[in-house]
């Protein structure tokens, strides 16, 4: 396949779970965009085992390929795809995501008209009856509609697991910026927009997030998100964007979002899960300062 054939690389970074690869690559395999019009770059992130053998399976089906990295996060993990993808533009997600049918089709009618914009499209979590993952989505759904509601004038943020953008706009910018492990699209999306373009939603492309959560890992990820946040402020600083002004009217929208879906157990659950999250948020941001407060 060349270069000028190629339309789409989807690259998914990788750790030790090749069940949910697998699942990923089954749903890729079922886009209804052309197969010749698409390539899936999959790196491994240094899993102990590669996932060689999910990837062979799909050998047949997909124009695929598996590049193997050492373990540096998933941000250098995607970069690394995308200096080796050959596909006019970008398509992001993860080895936990399902992307439907016509994601594709629908990144491509945005992509090829609005092609200095990132486009970013709709995560819905497929695990509804893991309140973890519920809570997490719903972190989600509340930022979405704060960051990018159409009152906001544009769109600003949009999760790396579902975003696609031109490649060499996307290389013009310095790709993903390494030295995150978490919100390294946050950084992204605010690189893009300091280059002079855009972004836009399109909430027709979606993805199914099927992230199996514990309570400990609920933990673990809103604490690696607080210390994302705090080295993004940081980053933004040193831009020349400001210090950091809590919005604190997201964080308002955030307490009350559980209460307006209703009574009930669940809704207390999700409740406090929430208040957890952001206790682990905050958690994070502090180490992180503290951490580099020491250096």
């Amino acid at each position: 396949m060349t270069a000028q054939q190629t339309l789409f690389s989807i690259i998914i970074p990788t750790y030790s779970r090749p069940a949910e690869l697998a699942n990923c690559l089954e749903a890729l395999a079922r886009q209804r965009l052309a197969a010749d019009s698409f390539e899936v770059v999959v790196v491994d992130d240094g899993s102990p085992v590669p996932p060689n053998a999910v990837v062979r399976r799909f050998s047949d089906r997909l124009d695929i390929s598996l590049l193997v990295a050492n373990h540096g996060g998933p941000a250098a993990a995607r970069n690394k795809g995308a200096e080796r993808a050959l596909g006019r533009f970008l398509a992001f997600t993860d080895d936990d995501c399902r992307p439907a049918p016509d994601w594709l089709l629908a990144l491509k009618a945005c992509c090829t008209a609005l092609p200095d914009h990132i486009i970013g499209g709709r995560t819905l979590n497929a695990l509804e009856k893991n309140p973890y993952a519920a809570t997490s989505q719903l972190i989600i759904d509340i930022a979405y509609g704060w960051y990018n509601a159409p009152a906001a004038g544009e769109a600003r943020f949009f999760a790396s697991n579902n975003m696609a953008l031109a490649a060499d706009r996307f290389r013009a910018v310095g790709g993903f910026d390494r030295s995150f492990t978490t919100s390294e699209d946050r950084e992204l999306c605010d690189c893009w927009l300091q280059h002079g373009y855009r972004l836009t939603y399109a909430p027709e492309a979606i993805v199914y997030h099927a992230h199996s959560l514990s309570f400990r890992g609920l933990w673990r990820q809103h604490f690696g998100y607080g210390r994302g946040a705090w080295r993004f402020h940081r980053m933004r600083e040193r831009r020349g964007c400001g210090r950091l002004r809590p919005d604190w009217e997201f964080y308002r929208r955030l307490a009350m979002a559980p209460i307006a879906r209703g009574r009930g157990t669940r809704t207390a659950m999700i409740a406090a899960l929430m208040l957890i999250a952001q206790m682990a948020n905050c958690a994070g941001f502090l180490y992180e300062g503290v951490r580099h407060r020491a250096d």
